[in-house]
């Protein structure tokens, strides 16, 4: 199994959801899981700044991970979005199996 969650912000839940309607579509990754807003507080440009943002959780294989991070970003709205593969240590085998023959 290499399941990998890939987490990426968004400036808003319409632009999460746009993109994540393309990747699943494109079998780039299995699933979105759109979370509520959250504040972000961040250093751009040499000012410090506060926005409300939409993270969002992404399920592939890891021989997507570098597509989907890609693809991500060519849709995404912001110049440097935040988009980082985490790795899973243990997942539900039924679960797992169902994302790899989403994805593969």
């Amino acid at each position: 199994m290499a399941i990998v969650s890939v987490y990426a912000v968004f400036a808003n839940a319409g632009e999460a959801e746009r993109i994540g309607r393309i990747v699943v579509e494109e079998r780039l990754a299995a699933c979105v899981n759109i979370l509520g807003p959250c504040r972000s507080i961040y250093r751009w440009q040499g000012k410090l700044e506060t926005t409300d943002e939409v993270p969002a959780i992404f399920k592939t294989h890891h021989w997507h991970s570098d597509d989907l991070i890609e693809r991500i970003a060519a849709l995404h709205s912001y110049a440097v979005p935040c988009i980082a593969a985490w790795p899973i240590e243990s997942i539900l085998r039924t679960y797992a199996d169902w994302v790899e023959d989403v994805v593969l």
